[in-house]
């Protein structure tokens, strides 16, 4: 089990894009310098972000804007944006438990709903954190380190 790094490019993407939409043009080039990551990649993530909602985004050097509030964008909201999580869920079951074997045969019966409860759990607490939440605590940060924009 893991949730993809698009996760938290796109949790830090959208942190970038809150702090510096209204100084300077967020193109996926500057979220790379930051990120670290190839700008392909921002750009894949930024396109996913789009489709959602979130952030309205421009081609070429148009850059990026959040297309609501921080408070209105919750963790879930970009888990389910930009990760690749399948109706199957979080958890992937091997394919083929040998059906006469006295656990390969019931191990099904005894994991699904754990595994299912586990997978709600943690989609419940994204759904309780919000962007505003992420910034928050990065701007306490940075004024802790004595760091400005």
């Amino acid at each position: 089990m893991q949730i993809t790094s698009r996760f938290t490019i796109a949790v830090h993407a959208l942190a970038f894009i809150d702090l510096f939409q209204d100084r300077q043009r967020v193109t996926s080039n500057t979220l790379a310098s930051s990120i670290q990551v190839n700008p392909v990649i921002i750009r894949t993530v930024l396109s996913k972000l789009k489709e959602a909602g979130i952030i309205y985004a421009r081609q070429g050097s148009g850059g990026s804007r959040l297309a609501r509030p921080l408070k209105e964008i919750s963790l879930y909201d970009i888990y389910k944006a930009v990760d690749t999580v399948d109706e199957t869920g979080l958890f992937h079951f091997h394919e083929n438990p040998h059906p006469k074997c006295v656990v390969g045969g019931n191990i099904h019966k005894a994991l699904d709903d754990k595994i299912q409860r586990v997978q709600d759990a943690m989609e419940e607490e994204l759904r309780k954190i919000t962007m505003a939440d992420v910034v928050e605590d990065l701007t306490s940060e940075m004024d802790r380190r004595g760091q400005s924009i």
